[in-house]
């Protein structure tokens, strides 16, 4: 007859290698759960008198799986790289058209695919990435508008007088 729950039984601890345990949990007449007495770990009952179990066949070959092409991890660049150019540093104080190749220190070359002012759409190998660029100065002729001047009241205006 198999110990009742909070029965002393021997069990190998897979913790501290004890033999020595409390029953905790029972499935009908098979333990299946034992606590420690020395370090007080809970774990699956293990018998230190079992007859270890056969070891299994190979396993039963299974059906082929159907065989995809491989995916690209990226696409391919949306514009060709003008070749005719060198490679440009990054730097984000320049400006930088379409189709030209730069480098940058951390994502190595790529290929600008857009420019916009302030920043551009770079194709890497490991990705496409947005970086800053230099703004373009307006050529549509706006202006900045002049500063404000705070000291004077406007034309025509009156002054409140405090009295």
């Amino acid at each position: 007859m198999s110990a009742g729950v909070g029965a002393d039984v021997e069990a190998l601890c897979s913790k501290c290698g004890d033999v020595w345990h409390v029953v905790v949990a029972k499935v009908k007449e098979q333990i299946v759960k034992v606590q420690c007495k020395q370090c007080g770990g809970y774990h699956r009952y293990k018998s230190p008198h079992a007859v270890p179990k056969e070891k299994r066949g190979p396993a039963p070959p299974r059906a082929p799986r159907e065989s995809k092409s491989p995916v690209e991890r990226f696409e391919k660049p949306a514009v060709t790289a003008d070749l005719s150019k060198s490679v440009k540093p990054y730097r984000a104080s320049e400006t930088f058209e379409v189709g030209e190749r730069v480098d940058h220190v951390n994502f190595g070359q790529g290929v600008i695919e857009l420019s916009e002012p302030g920043k551009i759409t770079v194709f890497f190998a490991s990705g496409r990435r947005v970086l800053a660029q230099a703004k373009v100065a307006a050529t549509n002729g706006l202006e900045r508008p002049k500063p404000f001047d705070h000291a004077h009241p406007p034309a025509g205006g009156k002054r409140v007088s405090e009295t």
